[in-house]
């Protein structure tokens, strides 16, 4: 008999709740909405709806592989974790921790191991060479956050449930359903702002889903946004429409950036923008006069060459407009786990640079060096040279620019161990691949995009599915990385990385006369926590510890993870709320807006200008993808969900394209369909990212059938964001010709 079981779905940031049905074998036979999940309401997305298509993925990797004699072959986990430890202990051994360079994939932000426990294998091997996804996509907003707050995941993110005025900018929310804005179900909440009289901007070089719901649709040069953003800046000095609120006595630096804003009058960007001097100042006037008003930018101001530019102009509107921090405007989350409120006060502010990359000299960010940097740390030699790499649910060879060179560089490393489902174009270059079990084996709480919530909550999914005897989670697979790492060996107990995490954790809180353990016993604490899993004690201790936790029983109201388990469809805490000036650990102890390292990029703004390039690409996302690997599913394939080159009819017209184009781009060429459309701004092309399943030795026979081409084989990684070291993925610059 069948039986149902709830459970978050991990596949993006809307984080909605499923009901999963469960057959009598034990197998998820389908998923739904959760209607009374506190979150979402009901809401579900085709890709939630896949659910059991992707849990019961025939090509998933059920039992790790090693290599021998040159091809992968399935072994035993003793055997496996054995392997991983005699590889990676030789290459330290010969060349130290610091030769292991760690990659993470995007999903290391929707899991629990990966959020956790993916940080514990790079501070295990003492290595600067840490690459992630976050140099693909968000690392301009951490960086602007860093500077305008003093903490780099200090994100704004839009009180969609109660703006007036709504900018989306670089984003497509209805298909992608938000990115750094977790909020389920927001092609509901964006219909709600219509039907209490709000209106929705989107600013976009495509018709998108997003914009065809929109009260205006600025179809803007791909690339121009900083440039329209500061003429905005211009016209709310130049007409007096600044009000800061009541954050008046918290903002410093807003007569530098009235200085700066004065070369960036509509007029003088309005070309360059494609947005007429009139709209722009249209713009400006209606969010300085709307009740309560946000800017959201994503994506597409993120992976541009002014990306950091970009990301700190759309908060500098919201704060020149009054609408930072306040209902209805742009607002600082209070996740459930981040630790207790502490009292306002300066911090040591935010810098980037701390080291360097060993060839190109690439700054470091937030620990990482930019993803486009992994191939050439691993070709050049010398002292530092990349020797292992470790990488973990990332596919680097199609989400970062110049993959074939990628792909090259791997096949030179001495030793590389993949924790990852499938057997795809990165991992099949492995030498150890170590799988983790598939979502409904494994629990479930967002503690990385808890910063993002646009409402508060706490929610928790234990197992759906036990384990089979003998295959570990993903999180004892990676604490046995890093136990590895340590040189303790593969059969060292992996609750010695949470034990230590824990003890250190908590020492550190006893010691905080703000801490609300302050003074208390260690081992007390410790023997308040439950017994079983270690990421359930440590999930236990972050919420004790958060704004909403019990203080290990100083609350009793307060929430404990068994609180959030006898709640199966979550804990409402509330909607947002004013943080400021609680949030700001900037050294002044105010939203410094001035910061100086993005007020020196300003004169590459202003030149830039005066740039007249030929054809500009954008990526696209389709609502039946994500990443890479959600291109197995056949419920996920066919329809829209296509590899095509979207073109203007007027450009396809004028080079007499019908069937088939090349694109020409710094890093190669590709052959791609023609999808032509009125959609897309003229002197714009568009192609989505992940395709390109094409390279033999990979084991996703549904994506090898339809496998289009990769995108980032046109990009040879040379533009970034001089800021956050973000490779241009968007706006880039390429040449489009009929084939032949």
């Amino acid at each position: 008999m069948s039986r149902t079981a709830l459970r978050i779905c991990p596949l993006c940031e809307a984080t909605c709740g499923m009901v999963l049905t469960i057959d009598e074998d034990d197998r998820i036979s389908s998923a739904r909405g959760d209607r009374e999940d506190v979150f979402s309401h009901g809401f579900i997305c085709p890709k939630g709806a896949s659910f059991a298509e992707l849990d019961n993925d025939p090509d998933r990797l059920q039992q790790p592989m090693v290599r021998r004699d040159g091809e992968l072959v399935e072994t035993s986990w003793p055997e496996a974790f054995a392997a991983a430890a005699q590889g990676l202990q030789r290459v330290i051994a010969e060349t130290g921790g610091a030769s292991v360079a760690v990659y993470l994939g995007n999903p290391n932000a929707h899991t629990i191991a990966g959020s956790l426990y993916g940080p514990v294998v790079i501070k295990s091997l003492g290595t600067r060479q840490a690459y992630s996804a976050s140099t693909l996509d968000q690392m301009p907003k951490h960086v602007s956050c860093g500077y305008l707050y003093g903490n780099p995941l200090a994100f704004t993110v839009p009180d969609l449930d109660r703006t007036d005025y709504l900018v989306v900018i670089g984003g497509n929310p209805l298909v992608s359903n938000g990115s750094l804005a977790t909020a389920a179900d927001f092609p509901g909440k964006i219909k709600a702002l219509r039907r209490r009289g709000g209106k929705l901007v989107v600013i976009d070089p495509t018709r998108t889903r997003t914009a065809e719901l929109a009260d205006r649709h600025l179809a803007v040069r791909p690339g121009s946004d900083a440039a329209l953003l500061f003429a905005v800046v211009h016209v709310l000095f130049d007409e007096d429409l600044v009000d800061l609120g009541r954050l008046t006595d918290h903002v410093t630096g807003v007569d530098r950036v009235r200085a700066a804003a004065q070369d960036f009058p509509p007029g003088a960007v309005a070309d360059h923008c494609g947005v007429s001097a009139d709209e722009i100042r249209t713009l400006a006037r209606e969010l300085a006069a709307a009740p309560a008003a946000a800017v959201y930018g994503r994506i597409g101001t993120s992976t541009v060459q002014f990306g950091t530019l970009t990301s700190w102009l759309v908060d500098v509107v919201n704060i020149l407009t009054g609408n930072l921090d306040r209902p209805g405007g742009v607002m600082f989350a209070s996740s459930s786990i981040a630790g207790a409120p502490r009292p306002a006060r300066p911090g040591r502010g935010f810098a980037t640079g701390r080291w360097r990359s060993r060839v190109s000299g690439h700054p470091e960010v937030l620990s990482e060096l930019p993803a486009v940097a992994l191939a050439e740390e691993i070709e050049t030699p010398g002292d530092g040279q990349i020797r292992a790499l470790i990488t973990i649910a990332g596919n680097p060879v199609l989400s970062a620019p110049d993959g074939a060179r990628l792909q090259d560089a791997l096949g030179t490393v001495s030793f590389m161990v993949s924790v990852d489902p499938y057997l795809n174009e990165t991992t099949r270059h492995a030498d150890v691949i170590l799988p983790p079990p598939p979502p409904s084996r494994a629990a479930h709480f967002d503690i990385a995009l808890s910063v993002a919530m646009v409402r508060n909550n706490a929610r928790y999914s234990p197992p759906v599915l036990p384990l089979p005897d003998g295959r570990p989670d993903e999180c004892e697979i990676l604490s046995r990385l890093a136990l590895i790492a340590l040189g303790m060996g593969p059969d060292a107990d992996p609750t010695l990385v949470d034990d230590q995490v824990i003890t250190s954790t908590l020492g550190k809180e006893v010691a905080d006369e703000h801490s609300p353990v302050a003074g208390r016993s260690v081992e007390e604490l410790v023997a308040m926590l439950p017994a079983g899993r270690g990421y359930e004690r440590r999930l236990d201790m972050m919420l004790r510890l958060g704004p909403f936790g019990d203080g290990f029983g100083a609350d009793p109201h307060g929430l404990t993870l068994q609180k959030v388990k006898d709640a199966p469809h979550g804990v409402d805490l509330g909607p947002l709320v004013p943080r400021i000036p609680e949030v700001l650990r900037t050294a002044s102890g105010t939203v410094e807006l001035d910061p100086g390292p993005i007020l020196a990029d300003l004169p590459r703004l202003l030149a830039s200008l005066t740039s007249e390039p030929g054809f500009l690409l954008i990526g696209r996302r389709h609502l039946r993808s994500n990443n890479s690997w959600m291109h197995n599913l056949p419920a996920l394939s066919g329809g829209s969900n296509r590899c095509t080159l979207q073109i203007h009819p007027d450009d396809a017209a004028r080079l007499g394209l019908e069937d088939m184009a090349v694109v020409t781009g710094s890093g190669g060429k590709l052959e791609v369909p023609v999808e032509i459309t009125d959609a897309i701004r003229p002197g714009v092309v568009s192609l989505p990212h992940g395709w390109g399943h094409t390279e033999p030795g990979t084991r996703m026979r549904v994506a090898a059938r339809d496998p289009g081409v990769n995108v980032n084989n046109l990009n040879d990684g040379t533009l970034l964001d001089p800021l956050s070291g973000t490779a241009v993925l968007s706006a880039l610059p390429v040449e489009v010709a009929p084939v032949g």
